[in-house]
């Protein structure tokens, strides 16, 4: 985003920001740059917008009130004072792109005119090769296309009207986070609405809602920007831990610091104007490590919003002189990163299908789905895992910190005994006893057992927390779109499944439909007992545990990817109409590819770093002491020289020890990593870079560390660990 750019926003939220103070109410600029329910009305005609309102629920929209729609949307954007348009999207890059068009033109006689039309406005073209494309398209073969995603609505940023949308290729393959994501929402939808049917005919559509936190460290803008590795790859890649860091527990839930808080005061203030339902803010666990998050919205609106905040972010940061760090461990010996997904499913009846209520009928809706889901994390934990994969939450998952790499769930022991007491449901027909027993000792129960409910378990990677699944394993860099297409889909398949089989035994066993749904749950309960894990995902014998279980425990990207090429995975994808096995396989392949270049750069910066900065410090520092020494031998004559000198020699030695051990190691990574940059299978690669390349990094900066403890603090050129922790 240009300077200008951003100069325009930021004298907008000022100016909102007034309004604010002086009204000391949010909710009256909230979606002010929003081309929201209420702009619409404003500006466009009740049928054009009737069609964005029956857009919002499938209906595609007619030509010719797509034109009407794109007047009233060019309307809105000029009488907030904007210039451009932009069709704005999220390709496989894991960020967002965009190309800006004035809506200046001149007209056939030469008259200056502000034109937007709805062909604009619903597609435009792009180069699709130049994105990564899992060799869906070739550089000779560029064309894309982008087109309006009118679920989300557009917003203005800066001088710049963006318009959400998906990109796909000329053949028609996604491009992008975005369609895959609509499509698992729509397979939920289908299904979801299907199963609630059991329990209210009134249900005609059902929502995801996903409530995202955002963890995310600050650093001085000038701190990072001595430090080579922070601005190239996200992260420290050299530094001794600092003698305090988060040992104390002092710094989460406590006072945010003056100059951190206002940062973030001028960052809601943006989000607010761009309808991002900002709610909370604290001091994470690390220092210097703080989180945001919002209210729940409808899932797709809520990974647009994330991806918008991320950039905002990274902007408004710049105005306060920090760099915000996304990166999942930025810094070795703290906590690092997560984005906890908090997923549920909403009635257009306005309730929730995973929280229970007062009558028997509501909670036995409730464990359908509840146990559904268990069911679909259980058959698909694999597949799981691989939807949170990346070479930066390589370095999270298990590290004590954040849920280990075996996925597991926790409903907590009060839920637990109640899915015990189901399994012993009597297969087939119900005895009106054992009905009225069921009904009112172990499912009217269910509300009282969550008033009281289990103590929350950090360690778990998929979480019931009461009235959602909160999924604690997904990467605080990840576009929400990906782990949220995976755990939508697998839902969506494992609720059609239900449904057959509840009406096959209605059918041909003749059993109520409250009988049928008890002994599916009840088969679907036993399935599941080894995804049920209540204990310390941390420690080793949950490890040996999950082994006996047969659970994954896929620890690096490239092992936990492999699922995605699966068969029976990419099967799931296609009956449930959300990707194709093209599409599976291209991004099965840029996954990898990425994977490789951000290890490749990494080791190359690491090697500069330290050839560059660390060797030449070292070097420097170990010449005064030889001078030292020199001098003492001068002073005390080589008699005496032995003894006095003792400590600086044996300096000199440990210096030169570690000097050589970096230059030998840096000489070896770089020879495999040229090794690996040979081999034309991108597995075999991503292995190569993984399993060869990338267990240098450690070495390399173990002996790194260990000069910085011993090398004079003012020579040291790189920034260490306690100004960048604790400066704020």
């Amino acid at each position: 985003m240009s300077t200008f750019r951003f100069r325009a926003i930021e004298k907008a939220a000022s100016r909102e920001a007034v309004k604010v103070e002086e009204l000391g109410r949010k909710s009256l600029i909230f979606g002010d740059h929003v081309f929201n329910d209420k702009s619409m009305r404003q500006f466009l005609t009740p049928e054009a917008y009737q069609a964005v309102k029956n857009a919002q629920l499938g209906i595609k929209i007619d030509r010719r009130l797509a034109e009407y729609i794109a007047l009233g949307m060019k309307e809105w954007a000029l009488s907030k004072g904007v210039s451009h348009y932009t069709h704005w999207f999220q390709p496989l890059t894991g960020t967002t792109a965009e190309k800006h068009d004035a809506f200046f033109e001149t007209s056939f006689d030469g008259d200056p005119v502000e034109k937007f039309n709805g062909s604009q406005l619903v597609q435009q073209e792009s180069d699709a090769s130049s994105f990564p494309n899992g060799g869906i398209r070739n550089t000779f073969e560029a064309r894309g296309y982008t087109a309006w995603d009118p679920t989300s609505p557009a917003f203005i940023f800066g001088s710049t009207l963006c318009i959400p949308t998906v990109f796909i290729s000329y053949t028609g393959e996604a491009l992008d986070n975005k369609t895959p994501l609509l499509k698992a929402l729509n397979a939920i939808d289908d299904a979801a609405t299907e199963v609630a049917k059991f329990f209210d005919k009134n249900v005609k559509k059902v929502t995801t809602t996903l409530g995202w936190e955002q963890e995310y460290f600050l650093v001085d803008s000038a701190l990072a920007a001595s430090r080579p590795d922070i601005l190239t790859t996200g992260r420290t890649l050299l530094g001794h831990t600092a003698a305090k860091g988060q040992q104390l527990d002092d710094h989460y839930f406590g006072s945010i610091p003056t100059r951190v808080l206002n940062y973030m005061h001028d960052l809601e203030n943006h989000c607010i104007l761009l309808g991002i339902p900002v709610k909370t803010r604290h001091n994470e666990v690390a220092p210097n490590q703080f989180e945001l998050a919002p209210i729940f919205e409808e899932a797709n609106l809520a990974v647009d919003h994330n991806s918008l905040l991320m950039d905002v972010m990274k902007k408004v940061a710049e105005k306060h002189h920090f760099k915000v760090l996304f990166h999942e461990k930025p810094f070795k010996g703290v906590n690092g990163s997560g984005k906890h997904n908090n997923w549920s499913l909403a009635t257009d009846t306005g309730v929730n299908l995973l929280s229970p209520s007062k009558t028997p009928k509501s909670n036995l809706q409730f464990l359908t789905f509840f146990i559904n889901t268990i069911k679909a994390v259980n058959d698909n934990e694999e597949l799981l895992r691989s939807a949170i994969a990346s070479a930066s939450n390589d370095h999270r998952l298990g590290a004590n910190e954040a849920p280990p790499a075996i996925m597991s769930v926790f409903i907590g022991q009060q839920l637990t005994k109640v899915l015990n007491e189901l399994k012993e449901v009597t297969d087939g027909k119900l005895s009106p006893e054992e009905k009225t027993d069921l009904k009112l000792n172990v499912v009217g129960k269910i509300p009282d057992v969550l008033l009281d409910n289990t103590d929350r378990n950090r360690t778990s990677p998929f979480a019931f927390t009461g009235n959602k699944w909160e999924f604690r394993a997904v990467g605080s860099t990840a576009n929400c779109a990906g782990p949220m297409t995976v755990l939508n889909t697998i839902v969506a398949k494992q609720l059609r499944d239900f449904k057959n089989e509840v009406d096959a035994l209605v059918e041909k066993d003749g059993l109520k439909r409250d009988e049928a749904i008890f002994n599916v749950l009840r088969e679907y309960i036993k399935d599941s007992e080894r995804i049920l894990f209540e204990g310390d995902g941390y420690g080793d014998e949950w490890e040996k545990e999950a082994v006996k279980r047969g659970l994954s425990n896929n620890k690096t990207t490239p092992s936990a990817l492999r699922i995605k090429k699966d068969p029976k995975v990419i099967s799931i994808f296609e009956e449930m109409g959300v990707m194709t096995s093209i599409e599976m396989h291209a991004r099965y392949e840029i996954e990898l590819e990425e994977y490789v270049k951000r290890i490749q750069i990494e080791g190359r910066v690491l090697g500069d770093i330290a050839r560059n900065h660390v060797i030449p410090t070292a070097i420097k520092y170990q010449n005064l002491v030889i001078d030292n020494v020199k001098g003492l031998k001068e002073i005390f004559g080589a008699e005496d020289f032995g003894t006095i000198a003792a400590e600086q020699l044996q300096m000199i030695k440990k210096i030169s020890h570690h000097i050589e051990q970096i230059n030998a190691k840096v000489t070896e990574m770089t020879n495999e990593r040229k090794k690996a940059n040979l081999i034309e299978d991108v597995e075999q690669q991503a292995h190569a870079y993984c399993d060869v390349v990338k267990p240098y990094f450690d070495i390399i900066r173990y002996h790194s560390d260990k000069l910085e403890l011993m090398v004079d603090n003012e020579l040291w050129t790189l920034t260490k660990y306690r100004e960048l922790l604790f400066t704020n």
